[in-house]
């Protein structure tokens, strides 16, 4: 009995936090519904692709759903050099990738969301370019799952919490 009394009070405890799910409803809920309706436009340049890319898989865009929203990205993508060697040579860099994003109503033009996401990665240069370019662009991809992740997760509490103020 002494045990089941501390988990009785947390459980009490924790269903008063207001805590809920941010898909609840699963794929008919109102955020997947409307993360649905997102349209992801074009961003430049290989790291563009790579971040559009993960952006459309992870809003599953054009999926038998009627666009509503656009999101807008811009990306600032920068490989600095941080550790030299006592050649002269650069032994260890970072890759920086930062999205400005906005979530653009369709109906009106209007700018729902502008917010910003980014993240970084160290990189080892080593004496074969072949393999510092391969480091570059793996370090790139990483980032662009990242960056998108945490784009998807802000636009999602987004449009809950638009939902929640609406009701």
């Amino acid at each position: 009995m002494k045990r089941l009394l501390p988990l009785a009070v947390a459980a009490l405890a924790l269903s008063g936090c207001g805590l809920r799910p941010l898909y609840s409803g699963g794929s008919t809920g109102t955020v997947a519904t409307t993360l649905a309706a997102v349209d992801v436009g074009a961003i430049e340049g290989k790291a563009g692709w790579l971040m559009g890319n993960a952006l459309r898989d992870r809003f599953h865009s054009g999926q038998g759903t009627t666009v509503r929203y656009r999101l807008e990205v811009k990306l600032d993508d920068k490989i600095i050099g941080l550790g030299i060697r006592r050649d002269d040579s650069i032994s260890r860099e970072r890759r920086t990738l930062r999205a400005r994003y906005q979530l653009v109503d369709l109906s009106n033009g209007s700018v729902l969301l502008d917010a910003a996401a980014g993240s970084d990665a160290g990189i080892d240069s080593v004496g074969s370019e072949y393999a510092t370019i391969a480091a570059e662009n793996s370090a790139l991809e990483r980032l662009s799952q990242i960056v998108a992740d945490q784009i998807l997760t802000r636009v999602a509490t987004y449009v809950d919490h638009a939902d929640r103020a609406a009701r």
